[in-house]
């Protein structure tokens, strides 16, 4: 059940999609401007980021130079410096296994063969307390599902970071002090969460290839959900009759539940979550603080995933 908004309660919007109707005319012409972003003809543009209020787009800037991958840096900054040199291609490979009747290795190219690349502008909710509005480039998750058919067993995907300390130098050392995350970082959702048409697999944001220090090539985005579920440059997806243990949950099962889901009504044991922060532009200064929505403005789309769950003791 997608809801469609009109591009004008998205502002500004000249920069992206200008820069939108440039890419898809020079489609057109014959001349790929990127093998990854560059919409195919008939590709769709949809505003999608919650319940119609007026959004203004983060800058691309601020999309790209304030991620947390804590495999390159705890430091919001540093990883889109340290990323400079990760840039995966075509022959990228995501092995999927477990309860499917395809399972398989495939590289990136034969995934982005399955799903129709389009663009949707989303809100993003850190658990942190900040949050974004960002126009992504990608296909939807259920894509892959359908191409692998799961059987009657698969109730859960699990998913997993690619691990090289040699890409990932925050892997081969303690991210806290001397402490460290289980590595490779693992995520997972219910597959009716999975299957939902919310659920995007990002390969590009602001009509541009996925940067590395935002998860490229392939990264998870749940909208309704706290940011550390979007799991970022994934190499494995694997279906399962049991629920994944989540990097976060597995580390701080009081604080990072497996669901996740944006909730104004649960706080973080440290932190409120009634309220964000929304970053829009590069100064950082003079941030909106906003009030937080239920599933982060998507609840017409996804509450009904989880009627009868006791959403305080299921977080």
């Amino acid at each position: 059940m997608k809801k469609k908004f009109s591009e004008s309660q998205i502002t500004p919007e000249n920069v992206f999609w200008n820069r939108r109707k440039f890419i898809q005319n020079f489609a057109l012409a014959g001349a790929s401007a990127s093998y990854f972003a560059t919409l195919p003809v008939g590709a769709t543009s949809q505003d999608l980021s919650g319940d119609g209020l007026k959004d203004e787009l983060s800058s691309e800037y601020v999309i790209t130079h304030h991620n947390n991958f804590y495999e390159f840096s705890t430091s919001k900054k540093k990883p889109a410096e340290m990323a400079k040199d990760f840039k995966p291609g075509k022959d990228w490979k995501v092995a999927i296994t477990g309860e499917i009747d395809k399972p398989g290795t495939y590289t990136l190219e034969d995934i982005l063969r399955w799903g129709q690349v389009e663009e949707r502008i989303y809100r993003f909710r850190c658990v942190e307390g900040w949050s974004m509005v960002i126009p992504w480039s990608g296909f939807e998750l259920n894509a892959i599902i359908n191409k692998v058919k799961p059987n009657s067993k698969a109730k859960y995907l699990e998913f997993k970071t690619l691990y090289d300390p040699k890409v990932f130098p925050g892997q081969k050392r303690g991210v806290f002090g001397m402490h460290t995350l289980p590595w490779p970082y693992t995520e997972g959702l219910t597959i009716e969460e999975a299957a939902h048409p919310l659920t995007l697999m990002a390969t590009g944001v602001y009509g541009k290839d996925l940067p590395g220090q935002n998860g490229a090539p392939l990264r998870l985005v749940v909208p309704w959900k706290y940011g550390f579920k979007s799991i970022k440059s994934i190499v494995s997806i694997h279906f399962t009759d049991k629920k994944p243990v989540s990097t976060w949950t597995d580390r701080l099962p009081n604080e990072y539940g497996f669901y996740a889901n944006v909730n104004p009504e649960v706080d973080h044991p440290r932190w409120s979550q009634a309220t964000e922060r929304r970053i829009t532009d590069e100064s950082f200064f003079g941030v909106k603080k906003i009030p937080t929505l239920m599933f982060n403005g998507y609840s017409d789309d996804v509450a009904y995933l989880y009627k009868g769950l006791d959403l305080r003791k299921n977080f």
